[in-house]
């Protein structure tokens, strides 16, 4: 599991950032990429990196202000092109299915690929057995949601050593042992595979934001979050203005992720109005209130280590 950051900049491009998008990259999970934002040139962003558009399963979009949407028909399109045929599932608030129906009719696109589009509500909007996904609105100048990526836990390690001691050699069964399923040898024994699993990893939590001004849901979509990914437009000084433009600051950033008691926290959507010589600055002004802060940066990946 890893974070790519495909733009980290807020409301138009720089030559150093562009607009928002961020992929959470599960290719040993599911073999798939999941995207949260699409921002004008996303695809371009993507072509600096080893990222495969057909791998793309799930696009999660925060709201509908254009630094984060107008990447998305473009990308749609470019995934049909490139041969990508399995389906695409889009999230967002209400009105991202009328954006992408109109901007695909109005140019004639044709996807070769099943695109389903879900407009959500606060709550659990995604689960299978490996995930959940759970949006709540937090507090923007338009609806704004953020998500909160929960891995499940996995089956522990099969202890391979206890079953040659028992006399059991490698083999077909060792791959339903591990799935934790009940076995019969060939002289009648019956193996019970949980009896031979380590214990249970835990799942990583992930939790990316979209803009907000300081508010609870931020806090509680955070809590506990291995990894907390949250704007910081603005600096540390600039609360008023922050408040007035519904926006964070970097200290505030660094609040939230303390009273969440989250692990890691990235700070991104990072104005344009801050040079390249002003980034550490900001970072240290997070780190005065929450230490393990990184800004992120175009291209920047992380890999979220498992939990022992």
């Amino acid at each position: 599991m890893e974070l790519l950051f495909l733009g980290t900049g807020a409301g138009v491009p720089a030559k150093l950032r562009n607009v928002t998008s961020i992929a959470l990259k599960l290719l040993e999970e599911r073999g798939a990429v999941w995207l949260f934002d699409c921002g004008e040139a996303t695809q371009h962003q993507i072509l600096h990196t080893s990222l495969k558009p057909r791998r793309i399963e799930k696009i999660f979009i925060t709201h509908l202000h254009g630094d984060h949407i107008y990447g998305l028909p473009g990308l749609l399109g470019s995934r049909s092109f490139q041969g990508g045929d399995s389906g695409l599932t889009v999230y967002g608030p209400k009105g991202i299915k009328e954006f992408i129906s109109v901007s695909l009719s109005v140019s004639r696109t044709h996807l070769q690929y099943p695109l389903e589009v879900i407009e959500i509500e606060e709550g659990t909007i995604f689960e299978d057995d490996g995930f959940t996904v759970e949006a709540r609105e937090l507090d923007h100048a338009l609806p704004t949601f953020g998500y909160r990526v929960v891995e499940k836990d996995k089956p522990g390690i099969l202890q391979v050593d206890r079953l040659r001691e028992v006399g059991i050699p490698p083999g077909p069964l060792y791959k339903k042992l591990k799935s934790g399923e009940t076995v019969q040898l060939e002289d009648g024994t019956v193996v019970d595979g949980t009896d031979f699993l380590g214990p249970p990893i835990p799942g990583r939590t992930v939790t990316i934001l979209g803009d907000t001004r300081v508010c609870d849901n931020a806090v509680k979509l955070g809590e506990s979050a291995d990894v907390l990914v949250h704007e910081a437009t603005f600096n540390r000084d600039q609360e008023e203005m922050a408040r007035e433009y519904f926006h964070s600051t970097t200290k505030q950033a660094g609040e939230t992720a303390a009273a969440a008691g989250a692990h890691t926290l990235f700070l991104t959507h990072i104005s344009s109005r801050f040079a390249k010589e002003s980034w550490e600055e900001l970072e240290g002004e997070a780190r005065e209130v929450f230490p393990n802060t990184h800004i992120a940066s175009d291209f920047m990946e992380y890999e979220i280590p498992l939990k022992k």
